[in-house]
């Protein structure tokens, strides 16, 4: 089942690939070609993971080399199907729904975490309709709960708030230069889908790695102290992180301090 969940994640994130690089163009439409020399691609140049290795990272007919962002994103999308199926998965009709969600909301975490890593940009293409299907699965949490746990959909609408309104004080406070609106978006879809608990966990996670990452780069000389550092990656990096693992993580600290 979960050599199927991976072949399913290599597929989906094959799409994904399509997504981020037509995201600024008018339409998803038409068949993949090379962006260099523009031939149109085979089957068998489409294999997810498998033709990148085949054709040896390089366009069969300019020799032309084939970006990693495409591998890497297959492979990492299979990994993620795979974890949050260990995580969800069972042979019943609400988890097998709540799986269906999660893979969703990581296909949408996925595309902005590159797309803003590549473009400094959260596209709103991609943000809205994720926010839209966050209400839609906390409309499905109250419904299968038979009406009788109110307060759970009224926390992670609360958690909603609560992540967008963080990142919008300080967008106000900053006049956008420590932070983006489209930062503010990611938090509230987050949030939506986080619960109060874990958004608090995905926020610190995305803060402590922004900080180190941020230190590293300019240890390495390849960023300086004005430099603008795209924080979606980190945002969307820590909100799957904390879905996954949040739960280990909190016990962990608070049994270190009890």
């Amino acid at each position: 089942m979960y050599i199927l969940f991976f072949i399913l994640g290599l597929i989906i994130g094959s799409f994904l690939n399509v997504v981020i690089f037509r995201l600024n163009k008018k339409s998803l439409k038409g068949r993949s070609h090379c962006i260099f020399c523009k031939k149109k691609l085979h089957w068998h140049e489409l294999i997810p993971l498998f033709s990148f290795f085949l054709l040896k990272g390089k366009c069969k007919k300019c020799k032309k080399k084939i970006s990693i962002q495409y591998p890497l994103v297959e492979f990492f999308t299979g990994l993620i199907f795979v974890l949050i199926s260990l995580k969800t998965f069972n042979l019943d009709i609400f988890s097998i729904l709540i799986t269906f969600f999660w893979f969703i909301f990581a296909s949408f975490l996925i595309v902005i975490f590159v797309y803003d890593l590549k473009h400094y940009l959260v596209a709103d293409k991609v943000i809205y309709p994720a926010i839209f299907i966050a209400l839609i699965y906390i409309l499905f949490l109250f419904l299968f709960s038979n009406g009788l746990f109110p307060s759970l959909v009224f926390s992670y609408l609360v958690s909603g708030l609560i992540g967008g309104g963080f990142f919008l004080i300080i967008v106000l406070i900053s006049k956008e230069k420590w932070m983006g609106m489209g930062d503010v978006k990611i938090g509230v879809f987050i949030g939506l889908i986080l619960g109060i608990q874990l958004l608090l966990v995905a926020l610190f996670l995305a803060f402590v790695i922004g900080a180190i990452i941020s230190l590293i780069l300019i240890f390495l000389n390849k960023k300086g102290l004005k430099s603008e550092i795209p924080f979606g990656p980190f945002l969307t990096g820590a909100c799957l992180t904390s879905f996954l693992w949040g739960d280990f993580l909190l016990n962990w600290y608070f049994n270190l301090f009890l």
